[in-house]
């Protein structure tokens, strides 16, 4: 018997942990209708088409990433390098396109193990630590340039009802210098003649799969920019995976879904409290960018670009401080935490020494587009 309460006790540490963040935006919530008791007004608290997108994106990504799209046009582009330099390049630029169609989440997933085995294999197991760290802060960044590149982002594109110019338009110049940072960082590693004896299995996808799951993320795209209706994105995506592939979808993180719908839930609920309502909002007014820096760091940019977004009509400087402070602590962009997981499970792992080098690249990161971003504003 006590067996059991001591494994039951460990599995729901486990589960706090791994859901932090769910686990909090489920007690705001429960504590929240306390003081609004629940009625037929909460349905109209959720973002259904935010819901949806996520959904649907989630669905059609598990699927490319089950065919082995991502780790096919990474072993291709293998092919001609030479140098650990040419390799740390395109390692971290892998990460920072592929996050702004596929999200920060995914492209971590994918080319961090990828970036571990290809190191290996080439015997530069001392680069495991500059190289992950900034695959990390590439695909954090490298997302914010479209709707779809993370959750913050597509939220808070519909929720503000942006045109899609308008949002390329304000995220553009960040993304750039972006890119243009992390070009430095890659550069300034040592540069070594590579040798990968063997490059790891990866055969092109099947045409017809590939041009199945295309399609779907396409569906998704009209979507986004508002040409299909997200009642009909849904129905279609739902019967095409049920037909081809139903386990894709034990692949959702529904728990980032249940967040969502956690934080929707307070949001209104607070702002049925006028005297609440309008202090957070004369609070949050003219702060956006250095309270979701603030925010991000604590609770990670998800949670507090939807709890922010509620209080505020300033769109650009929240996309900005929710974006750039994925930068900073660990938890800032739960993303992060897939990378130091992949790292601490690699032989040899040091987690302090990762720690370490992880804080000093995101401080500095996050102190120059901090400054680039008030400028920009």
């Amino acid at each position: 018997m006590k067996q059991k309460k001591k494994t039951g006790l460990h599995a729901l540490i486990a589960f706090l942990k791994k859901e932090t963040v769910f686990c909090i935006a489920a007690l705001l919530a429960i504590g929240s209708s306390f003081a609004v008791p629940p009625d037929t007004s909460y349905a109209s608290y959720l973002d259904y088409r935010v819901l949806a997108l996520l959904f649907c994106l989630m669905l059609v990504v598990a699927g490319l990433q089950d065919i082995g799209l991502f780790s096919y046009l990474g072993v291709r582009l293998l092919g001609g390098i030479r140098t650990t330099r040419q390799l740390c390049l395109l390692l971290i630029s892998l990460c920072f396109f592929s996050a702004m169609f596929i999200t920060n989440d995914v492209a971590l997933i994918t080319f961090v193990p990828f970036a571990i085995m290809v190191l290996t294999m080439s015997g530069e197991e001392r680069l495991f630590i500059p190289v992950i760290v900034l695959q990390t802060i590439a695909a954090n960044l490298g997302s914010m340039l479209t709707p779809i590149g993370n959750p913050q982002n597509l939220y808070l594109y519909s929720a503000f009802s942006l045109p899609i110019e308008t949002f390329l338009w304000y995220m553009a110049p960040l993304t750039l210098l972006s890119f243009v940072l992390l070009l430095l960082c890659a550069v300034l590693l040592k540069k070594r003649s590579l040798t990968v004896t063997k490059l790891p299995a990866a055969p092109m996808p099947q045409k017809a799969s590939l041009c199945f799951y295309l399609l779907l993320f396409l569906l998704c795209l009209a979507c986004v920019i508002h040409l299909l209706p997200w009642q009909v994105m849904l129905a279609v995506l739902i019967c095409a995976i049920l037909l081809k592939n139903r386990t894709l979808f034990k692949q959702v993180d529904y728990f980032l879904l249940l967040t969502f719908v956690c934080f929707f839930v307070f949001i209104g609920n607070i702002e049925r409290l006028p005297a609440v309502s309008s202090l957070l909002r004369s609070f949050i007014e003219g702060r956006e960018l250095t309270l979701g820096i603030l925010f991000s760091q604590f609770i990670s940019n998800v949670p507090a670009a939807i709890l922010l977004s509620g209080f505020t009509d300033s769109v650009r400087p929240l996309l900005y401080g929710v974006n750039i402070g994925g930068l900073g602590t660990l938890i800032a962009s739960l993303a992060s935490v897939i990378s130091f997981r992949c790292y601490t499970s690699s032989k040899g792992a040091h987690a302090g020494a990762y720690l370490k080098t992880f804080t000093i690249y995101n401080i500095i990161f996050l102190a120059v587009l901090g400054i680039a971003a008030v400028g920009f504003l």
